[in-house]
């Protein structure tokens, strides 16, 4: 009967201590994998921490599930790798949606439209895309990206010149060599600032050139997915892709408002 008692207070004793540390160590962390290579979006700070309008975003997902959330740099190769893995739950990485990366994750409601711009040599005539696509004129774009496939597929009557990166496209367009740099529009604004004597800038969107930004799970994992697009919805709904971003965009959403342009979260 002494034995029977002991192993009953035993085992409750286990039981309670075992409750005790599912309590004090509280829901699983939410694990965000993004590559922290592209500012203001995902970047390192001065002490090395992760730092960009996507850190904020997560860290607002988090609060809003409920889990504590740690940031996973992973290289850009190992972003999908990571879910399927199961080292990461979400990518939350400037991550275009496309059918390509359907077939392998499950992608969120997008949170972001994004489209190219160009920045256009004062030297040129040029205001915008269509402009391009006639004989003498020439494009500057870089090798493998969306603008320089957008290029060589619609400027047809142009001389599209293909550079390996970003500074050499901006030096044609500053030096009068081209008319104009196709590319992203937070790159183009920050180089149209850099170089404001001999560059200009048109930040609507190339027709054709749209994407939208997605975060990503594991293929399967719907519960986290109806979580991530419920959070998306009352975020927008309550103006925080905005409230997070300004600090780090402020001065190219006022540019865009200021010339009616839909800015990135006006979905």
């Amino acid at each position: 009967m002494k034995k029977a008692l002991i192993l009953l207070i035993l085992f409750g004793s286990l039981v309670f201590v075992s409750c005790q540390k599912e309590e004090s160590e509280g829901p699983a962390p939410l694990v965000v994998a993004m590559e922290l290579q592209y500012p203001p979006f995902e970047m390192s700070d001065a002490e090395g921490n992760p730092s960009g309008v996507s850190v904020e975003i997560a860290k607002a997902l988090g609060e809003y599930l409920k889990r504590p959330v740690v940031i996973e740099n992973t290289a850009w190769t190992g972003l999908i790798p990571s879910l399927q893995t199961g080292k990461a739950d979400v990518i939350l990485s400037s991550m275009t949606i496309t059918e390509e990366r359907a077939q392998v994750v499950d992608f969120s409601l997008p949170y972001i439209r994004a489209g190219l711009a160009l920045l256009i040599s004062q030297k040129s005539d040029v205001e915008s895309f269509a402009d391009l696509n006639s004989p003498g004129r020439v494009a500057a774009v870089k090798s493998g990206t969306i603008g320089a496939n957008l290029a060589n597929a619609e400027l047809p009557l142009a001389e599209v010149r293909v550079f390996e990166d970003v500074s050499a496209c901006v030096l044609e367009v500053v030096q009068g060599k081209a008319d104009a740099f196709i590319y992203d529009p937070l790159t183009v604004f920050e180089n149209n600032k850099n170089h404001p004597d001999t560059t200009r800038v048109n930040l609507a969107p190339i027709p054709g050139s749209e994407g939208d930004w997605g975060m990503a799970v594991k293929q399967g994992n719907q519960e986290l997915l109806e979580q991530i697009n419920s959070f998306i919805l009352d975020f927008r709904k309550n103006g925080g892709f905005d409230r997070v971003a300004s600090p780090f965009l402020g001065d190219i959403m006022t540019l865009f408002k200021e010339n009616g342009i839909p800015f990135f979260f006006d979905l």
